[in-house]
């Protein structure tokens, strides 16, 4: 990933950066986004969510920026809230679950370090899905677990199959 000059929270704030970057202790981060199998991935997990928002009375976003630190903003591929959303353009409060879609570049430590800030942050859900692979985890502060079929949320109001979710 390529860093840039630093700069201020602010200054990263009110400035608008194609494709979106996280922002991490005054460095703007470009994540790993564009390739076909990640877009069409985050595009049905996010339009799954979308069809149920009624029933399960969450709210999906693409792409939303987090105030997880002071000095930290992520941007998860797919944030879902519990309705009704917080009133603010980047969220400072936990939403309920953060999704990540891998990405050929993606390392281990990389999404490790993305993770350790959702937890910090108080996300209780968060789910890792690999397109290219076709499997997701989950991920709590004990860890990972491969989930082969379906995603689930901790407290069992969300089960997602993943065989929609992935490209052919």
């Amino acid at each position: 990933m390529v860093s840039q000059t630093l700069v201020s929270i602010e200054e990263y704030l009110r400035t608008s950066y194609r494709p979106d970057c996280d922002f991490i202790d005054g460095e703007v981060r470009e994540r790993n986004v564009g390739k076909r199998r990640h877009s069409f991935t985050q595009g049905r997990i996010y339009s799954w969510f979308d069809s149920r928002r009624q029933l399960l009375n969450l709210e999906p976003f693409p792409e939303l920026r987090m105030r997880v630190a002071p000095g930290r903003v992520r941007i998860p591929d797919v944030v879902v809230c519990e309705i009704p959303i917080p009133d603010e353009e980047v969220f400072t409060s936990p939403p309920y679950l953060c999704v990540e879609v891998l990405s050929p570049e993606d390392t281990m430590s990389s999404m490790q370090e993305r993770i350790d800030d959702y937890l910090a942050f108080g996300v209780a859900n968060i789910w890792v899905v690999d397109p290219w692979k076709y499997r997701g985890w989950t991920v709590d502060a004990d860890g990972w677990a491969a989930e082969s079929l379906m995603m689930r949320t901790r407290d069992g109001i969300v089960e997602m199959p993943l065989d929609g979710v992935f490209l052919p």
